[in-house]
């Protein structure tokens, strides 16, 4: 049972209090604002940039000289989907070693047309040791494994390939050629496959592909070292007077020469904010710092990504690895290490950093750590992993892991940049004043240049298509 108040008492409820002091609202108008500067999200540490040795480059292009090699090609394949039909770029068949070069489209598109497509359910065998070797095989998805025999008769994994690798591919010069390991389908694969047969009679009709295929026939005849470069003749342990070789160092004719690209931008502010709303803080300067941080930001991201001298474009295929489980696990990262010498940081998504910790929780494994100018960076064998958030993620959730070893003295991987240009305030980066036009908008011309450049192959390497979504 509820009683209802009285007039009086509801009158005493509602009526509002009288102002007894200034209200806040009113007191801002008389106080002045402590604020902070411009604030922006995409700013990010840049590692890559921070811990690159930068070159100075004249002329705005820097040449990479090398011995000479007969390396006859070691590409990636590419292929288009039509439903579930699958065909490889005819033009991408120059990626095998034996057709490097050769730039007969209309014999590469007939090659093409006599690939055919084959499927394989995980653990089917594609080839079997010991077998000849007629057939190279286009791996357009999934993942193969290369299984040998071990020093006391156990299977052993030599390596993983996936989407765009091809193995076989001696099987088109090589008539007695076999299959030194296992290719066995880890996953469901989607295969094209091309026969010695198809490429023969092919041959006996068109002059170009075979004599193409006569002269890739010859190379393996020359000496070369191991990585394919001419050999330098010496003579070591000979006692008495034996006869002492002659050698000299044979380069390169065509040296590949990296251009500095550029990454620029047009500010505009308008007069009356340069001149009226300056107070205490330059309008004009805080567009520029946030400017230039945007503009730093594309060129990390150019770095990694530009398909002419981004990292992973320019990664040799040989440096490129496959991670044994999906996961990028310490032994993976033990391999990643193992293919150079001088390993200076890992470069990974802060994604994949959490599954390597993930993969290192699992096991027991406590990583260790490194001191980088005060901040504590994770590491793996003392080489520090630093966050990238430039580093692709595809819609699979896979991504890459790159390592290096940096530095020209090194021959390892170096950024490019000019300094000492006209109105500079960074190196290599120039804000230069282009006018006020009629509607008194000021416009400043923001320009970067910079490129990065893989002195040898084995300075860079990647572990691709790391699975970063499983959890145990």
């Amino acid at each position: 049972m509820s009683v209802e108040a009285g007039p009086e008492v509801r009158d005493q409820q509602v009526q509002p209090q009288p102002q007894q002091s200034l209200g806040t609202a009113a007191a801002r108008n008389l106080a002045t604002t402590t604020k902070s500067a411009p604030q922006m999200q995409e700013i990010t540490s840049r590692w890559l940039l921070r811990m690159l040795p930068w070159v100075q480059v004249q002329g705005g292009a820097y040449r990479v000289n090398r011995r000479l090699s007969y390396a006859v090609g070691d590409g990636r394949v590419e292929f288009v989907q039509t439903g579930s039909r699958v065909a490889v770029i005819p033009g991408e068949l120059g990626e095998l070693p034996a057709l490097r070069t050769y730039d007969d489209q209309d014999v590469l598109h007939e090659l093409a047309q006599r690939c055919e497509q084959r499927e394989f359910a995980p653990g089917d065998v594609i080839a079997g040791e010991g077998d000849s070797a007629d057939t190279v095989y286009l791996l357009a998805h999934g993942r193969v494994e290369k299984i040998g025999s071990g020093p006391y008769e156990e299977e052993q994994v030599l390596g993983v390939l996936a989407d765009g690798a091809y193995f076989g591919d001696q099987a088109l010069v090589e008539e007695d050629a076999t299959w030194g390991y296992t290719a066995k389908a880890a996953t469901a694969c989607t295969v094209l496959a091309l026969t010695r047969n198809d490429v023969l009679t092919l041959a006996d009709r068109t002059e170009s592909l075979r004599g193409h295929l006569a002269a890739v026939r010859d190379l393996p005849r020359r000496r070369t070292n191991e990585f394919g470069e001419a050999p330098i003749d010496l003579s070591a342990g000979h006692v008495g007077e034996a006869l002492v070789p002659h050698t000299f160092v044979d380069y390169d004719a065509a040296p590949r020469e990296y251009e500095l690209s550029v990454a620029q931008t047009v500010l505009k502010v308008h007069t009356r904010v340069a001149d009226l709303y300056n107070q205490p803080m330059n309008q004009t300067e805080q567009q520029l710092r946030l400017t230039v941080e945007a503009l730093r930001e594309r060129q990390e991201d150019e770095m990694i990504n530009n398909k002419e001298f981004g990292l992973l474009a320019n990664c040799d295929y040989g440096q490129r690895l496959q991670p044994h489980d999906g996961v990028p696990s310490p032994d993976d990262l033990d391999e990643l290490l193992s293919r150079r010498r001088g390993n200076k940081f890992f470069l990974a998504h802060p994604r994949a950093i959490a599954a390597i910790g993930r993969e290192f929780n699992r096991r027991g494994l406590v990583p260790g750590s490194v001191d980088i100018g005060g901040n504590q960076i994770p590491a793996w064998r003392g080489v520090p992993i630093f966050p990238c958030n430039k580093i692709p993620v595809t819609d699979a959730r896979t991504t890459s892991i790159l390592c290096m070893r940096t530095g020209l003295e090194e021959q390892g991987v170096v950024g490019l940049h000019q300094t000492g240009l006209p109105d500079e305030i960074e190196p290599s980066l120039s804000v230069r004043f282009m006018g006020i036009d009629e509607q008194a908008i000021i416009s400043y011309l923001v320009t970067a240049y910079y490129s990065a450049a893989v002195l040898v192959p084995d300075a860079l390497g990647v572990l691709e298509n790391v699975e970063i979504g499983r959890w145990h």
